[in-house]
């Protein structure tokens, strides 16, 4: 059956990222924000990273764990914080076909991959405190090794097939994105081609794989607290509770600004639809400019590495 008229069978070779389509003028006054949110993030995680790196102190697993999370966090900021500034400061819209489905891949790929390291995390604390004679056997460099390599190899397989599947789509009309990054929903509704499987796929992936590291994290933390609860000394529950605090409260800070974004989507047709645009960007901004500042602050360690950083300096 032939295509309608208005249809093009050229392929589409670029698309254009059109932010906030119904307030544009925000642009100008959130670039400032924006600007001075992804410089923080970057400079606090670079920071962290060379105090861990150059801290012999700071050679344990737990904050090897940490660097990976700063890695995570800077890259998911690297690859969406400069093209969004990019449109706010120079208006320029367009990102290529390619562009395009590998941003889509970063973003979902390395969105599980922090969720998934988080769980690693809380596994991490709940070792330390349930079994804190265990630890140094359990929780070594070797384990962290192949910890990173599950959080890899886990999510960038099982999220692969989310740009993979919408890149194959047959896109023959309008190449506007009415978003300031390329969601695999805001990409793949401008093809003419039937998308049910396309999102299927990515409801049921993402759902499985930060549902999962949910529960593990509760699981995790019921038996931390239930463990706490039986210490009967003067001052040790506070004192193990205090050593979980830094990774709760990141936790929180992930699956909060989530949970905003996934309630307001849900509710999409009663609120403005650049409500859901920005809270995507602050996803990628927030916790990663507060998750160093929090354990740098709560953490005495790291807190006294930045200092004998900055004395050096």
């Amino acid at each position: 059956m032939a295509l309608p008229s208005n249809y093009s069978t050229a392929p589409v070779s670029e698309f254009l990222l059109i932010c906030f389509p119904n307030y544009q003028s925000w642009q100008h006054w959130l670039s400032l924000p924006l600007s001075l949110l992804f410089l923080l993030a970057m400079g606090a995680n670079t920071t962290l990273l060379i105090t861990i790196w150059l801290e012999a102190s700071l050679h344990e697993p737990m904050y090897y764990l940490l660097s990976l999370l700063s890695l995570l966090d800077m890259v998911l900021c690297l690859t969406v914080i400069p093209k969004v500034l990019a449109m706010f400061w120079f208006d320029n819209k367009s990102i290529s076909f390619s562009g395009c489905f590998l941003q889509m891949f970063i973003m979902n790929s390395f969105l599980t991959m922090e969720s998934c390291t988080f769980m690693v995390m809380a596994y991490d604390r709940y070792v330390a405190i349930c079994h804190p004679l265990r630890y140094p056997s359990i929780i070594t460099d070797q384990f962290v090794a192949r910890a990173a390599i599950f959080v890899v190899a886990r999510n960038g397989i099982l999220t692969m097939p989310i740009p993979i599947l919408s890149s194959r789509l047959r896109y023959c009309a309008e190449n506007i994105i009415k978003n300031c990054i390329c969601t695999n929903l805001s990409v793949s509704k401008l093809s003419c081609d039937d998308i049910t499987f396309n999102r299927l796929y990515q409801f049921v992936t993402g759902w499985t794989l930060l549902g999962s590291d949910l529960i593990l994290i509760v699981l995790s933390y019921s038996f931390i607290l239930r463990a706490v609860l039986r210490i009967k000394a003067e001052g040790a529950a506070a004192k193990a509770l205090s050593t979980c605090g830094s990774h709760f409260i990141l936790i929180l800070f992930f699956s909060t600004v989530l949970l905003v974004l996934v309630i307001t989507n849900l509710a999409r047709k009663r609120i403005p639809p650049d409500v859901p645009i920005l809270l995507n960007i602050l996803h990628h901004l927030i916790p990663p400019a507060l998750n160093p500042i929090v354990y740098g602050v709560r953490t005495k360690e790291i807190k006294q590495g930045i200092q004998k950083l900055l004395r050096k300096l």
